[in-house]
């Protein structure tokens, strides 16, 4: 079964000139269109690129395709680059960065309204913070797999409901355990003071004239510092069931908080957010991990999850990692599946009432700003274990699947990619964070490391470039990707004040048995 295991990746990055200061281009026509192009879009703002791979049934499978789209990508660049960190470039004033822009039908100004509603509710600085995007699926016969799990569900139904109990189950130990990855994979442990300029009490040391940074930070971009903690700070969701989730992200959606109703849905005119509830649509909500489930049109993914189950899982904690072109290994690949099949199989005892673990924030916020420091504690069940003890317990797991992995898949590198991450455990200087502040540390600039590390992968690429078979299937999804863009913008059957609230009536109250 392991063999129909999925992954896919979306991997984030700013396009800057050769100064490496935030391009305030428009999207370039050679992409095609960000709405509608299979494999390139725009996140928050115009420069803010988004490549996405499809699913594999391999890890080489994904790997290859996201050099592919790399290089895809950088042919139609021009003479820009792309920034392959987690904390932004140079950028300039706030109201000069730009917000991506999708067109002017209904569906693009839903997207480019929805950012709008971003850069009021929390600036537009953070917004610029670019990370990786790790999606898996498991095969859907494991989650009913007499072996495995202790099952007497034989309906379509039951089984759905088994599978996303085992995806809840998963979350609730990525949950516990996500630390881990962030002391293996933080590449961010500091940032051009240029991100800076509107934060006083931001907590970091100075690193020469124009860097900040945390002497044992693994990932700033993970940190207060970043996006994930400063949004809905008071958003606890429940990962003890479904139903639960899902009935607490709905109030979200669908309750308005004072802050955004005092600013309002439109000035002069114009439409600024979405709504003024907590959350504008279900992907305001930012977290390590999400449960995910594929939509058909015009649906939202609360009904989705609600009607048909949890499909896949996101995984959303990833720094990019500034020494690999792509911004992720082919062992870090091979790792995270066999991470994500130990949370999966592992044991998962629920949260308190709440469904949500205080203890695990707690552990997981401590490596994000001092994970290397020599003798740091986390809390297990209340009691103080070392970093580096705990870490060996959880990778001796790990290691378990990925030699189920290695063994069914035919590739041994997934033990390798295990016995890497003990080596970071064992020596703390191979981390990314380390050897980020070790370069640093010998005289270059926060700006200096990462602009000459994103010219030389985005030179790495252009001189691959694309063959003449690549060049052609290019060609022909930029041109579908343009015509289908058209296509949407001549639809003005409806306006699109009829379109957003169309859109919030979709929306569907979850339904339990």
């Amino acid at each position: 079964m392991l063999t129909g295991c999925l992954r896919g990746i979306e991997k984030e990055g700013l396009r800057v000139d050769s100064q490496g200061w935030l391009s305030t281009r428009a999207h370039p026509q050679a992409l095609g269109s960000a709405l509608t192009h299979p494999h390139i879009t725009t996140d928050y703002s115009e420069a803010l690129l988004e490549l996405i791979t499809g699913t594999h049934h391999s890890a080489s499978g994904v790997t290859d395709e996201l050099e592919w789209v790399h290089r895809l990508a950088m042919v139609g660049l021009g003479d820009e680059l792309l920034w392959n960190q987690s904390m932004p470039a140079l950028l300039p004033a706030e109201p000069d960065i730009p917000i991506a822009w999708y067109g002017d039908s209904n569906t693009g100004m839903l997207k480019h309204v929805y950012r709008r509603g971003l850069a009021v509710r929390y600036g537009k600085l953070m917004q610029c913070i670019a990370g990786l995007h790790y999606n898996f699926s498991l095969p859907d016969a494991l989650w009913t797999h007499k072996d495995l799990f202790a099952t007497n569900q034989t309906s379509q139904a039951q089984k759905s409901d088994r599978q996303s109990e085992g995806y809840v189950a998963l979350i609730r130990n990525f949950v516990r355990y996500s630390w881990l990855l962030m002391y293996l994979f933080g590449a961010s442990p500091a940032v051009s003071n240029n991100f800076l300029r509107n934060q006083n009490n931001h907590g970091l040391l100075p690193l020469g004239l124009t860097t900040s940074y945390l002497p044992w930070a693994t990932s700033l971009r993970m940190s207060d510092l970043g996006y994930q903690n400063k949004a809905q700070s008071t958003l606890k969701l429940c990962y003890n069931d479904l139903p639960t989730f899902l009935d607490r992200l709905y109030s979200a959606v669908t309750t308005p908080w004072p802050a955004y109703e005092s600013i309002g849905t439109k000035r002069d005119g114009q439409w600024i957010q979405l709504n003024c509830n907590l959350l504008q649509i279900e992907n305001e909500f930012y977290s390590t991990i999400r449960p995910k489930r594929a939509t058909g049109r015009g649906e939202r993914p609360i009904t989705a999850l609600a009607k048909r189950g949890v499909q896949y899982i996101e995984v959303r904690c990833l720094d990019i990692d500034p020494f690999e072109p792509t911004g992720i290994s082919a062992q870090t690949v091979r790792f995270m599946d066999a991470f994500l099949l130990f949370c999966a199989l592992e044991h998962s005892p629920q949260f308190g009432d709440d469904g949500y673990c205080t203890e695990s924030a707690q552990n997981f916020n401590s490596v994000v700003i001092q994970g290397r420091k020599p003798g740091l504690a986390l809390s297990r069940n209340g009691i103080p274990v070392d970093l580096p003890e705990w870490a060996y317990e959880v990778l001796d797991r790990v290691a378990d699947c990925a030699d189920l992995l290695a063994t069914q898949l035919s590739d041994e590198t997934y033990r390798q990619a295990v016995q890497t991450q003990r080596d970071k455990v064992k020596d703390v200087s191979l981390t990314p964070s380390a050897r980020v502040l070790a370069t640093l540390e010998q005289g270059q600039s926060f700006h200096e490391f990462a602009l000459s590390l994103s010219k030389a992968h985005t030179e790495h690429f252009r001189k691959t470039g694309l063959s003449a078979q690549e060049q052609e299937l290019a060609d022909r999804m930029r041109d579908d990707s343009l015509a289908a863009q058209k296509a949407l913008e001549a639809d003005k059957a409806v306006s699109f004040e009829q379109y957003v609230e169309d859109f919030h009536r979709a929306l569907q109250a979850p339904q339990r048995d």
